[in-house]
C-alpha cells in the first residue's frame, strides 16, 4: 500500500491505494506516509477528487476502489451507501430493508463502522430513524460537516 495525507476541512485524512485502487481512508495521520507529493496516479487522483469534493466542486467519486475485506452483508451495505445520491440520506432501517432484512438496522450500523473507505464510500449519508444524527467512526462533528457540505452544494446546484 501507498499512503498519503490530505489536509481537509475535517482534519487530516490518510488515503491508501494498492494495485487495484483506493483501499483505505482513515481520519488522522497514518504512518508510513511518503514524503512529498505522491507519484502513484490513482493516489494522486484520489487526493485531487477529495480536494474537489471538499471544495464543493465534485459530487461523485470516480477513482477505482479496492475492497478486499468485509462479509457479503458488509459489502452489500457499502454498495448500497455508494448508491445514495449526493446530498441525500437514508436511515439504517431503510438500508436494512432495501437489503431484504428490515430487522438488520444495527448490523447496517456495524457495517458502516467497518467501512474501509469513508467519505469516498459515503457512510456519513446513513442516519438514524427520523433523520437523527447518530454513529460515525470519524465523530459526529465530521459527519455533520460532510452532510452540511453536501446539502449546501446540492441546494446551490438545484437553484442554479
Amino acid at each position: 500500500m501507498r499512503w498519503a495525507v490530505l489536509d481537509s476541512p475535517i482534519g487530516e485524512l490518510s488515503v491508501a491505494t494498492d494495485a487495484l485502487g483506493v483501499c483505505r481512508v482513515r481520519f488522522g495521520r497514518t504512518d508510513p506516509v511518503a514524503d512529498g507529493a505522491p507519484t502513484e496516479p490513482v493516489l494522486r487522483a484520489a487526493l485531487d477528487e477529495l480536494r474537489g469534493y471538499f471544495a464543493g466542486e465534485l459530487t461523485g467519486f470516480t477513482v477505482p476502489l479496492s475492497v478486499r475485506q468485509g462479509s457479503d452483508f458488509e459489502r452489500a451495505v457499502w454498495r448500497r451507501m455508494s448508491a445514495i445520491p449526493y446530498g441525500q440520506t437514508e436511515t439504517y432501517g431503510a438500508v436494512a430493508a432495501a437489503l431484504g432484512d428490515p430487522q438488520a438496522a444495527r448490523a447496517v450500523g456495524v457495517a458502516c463502522n467497518r467501512n474501509p473507505i469513508p467519505v469516498i464510500v459515503p457512510c456519513h449519508r446513513i442516519v438514524g430513524a427520523g433523520g437523527k444524527l447518530v454513529g460515525f467512526g470519524g465523530g459526529l462533528p465530521r459527519k455533520r460537516h460532510l452532510l452540511e457540505l453536501e446539502a449546501g452544494v446540492a441546494l446551490r446546484l438545484a437553484w442554479s
